[in-house]
């Protein structure tokens, strides 16, 4: 754990916490108002909000897809202001998606999300798989 970094790694501990019971209003609690969320897949960039509200407008949409959904922690590391997380990540689709997959499939992959933060708030969040 990062000591000289307690509070943030408690409000990322919490973020996990209720991202993984799907508590939309619990995450963007967490959040800075002017909140930059980036998801990159394969080195691309394929999702980016700026702001609360589009932010919750996409957390409400990708919880529809799952009827279970994990995020397990397995180490932090501190670099160039931000704090990284790795990440195990396990869901199961409530819904069949174009890509083939079936509602009752599992997803596991791992990866890292790398948070920065302001005035005590989360203010980006990086999520790369």
């Amino acid at each position: 754990m990062l000591v000289n970094r307690k509070e943030e790694v408690a409000c990322i501990e919490e973020y996990v916490r209720v991202y993984n019971s799907f508590d939309i209003k619990g995450m963007v609690e967490l959040l800075h108002p002017d909140i930059v969320f980036r998801n990159v897949a394969n080195g691309e960039v394929t999702i980016e909000t700026h702001g609360i509200e589009p932010f919750q407008q996409l957390a409400q949409q990708s919880a529809g897809l799952f009827s279970s959904r994990r995020q397990t922690i397995l180490q932090y590391i501190e670099s160039d202001g931000c704090i990284e997380i790795d990440i195990d990540y396990e869901g199961t689709l409530a819904v069949d998606l174009p890509t083939g997959l079936k509602a009752g499939d599992k997803i596991q992959l791992t990866g890292k999300s790398i948070f920065t933060f302001t005035n005590g708030k989360i203010s980006s969040i990086e999520d790369h798989s």
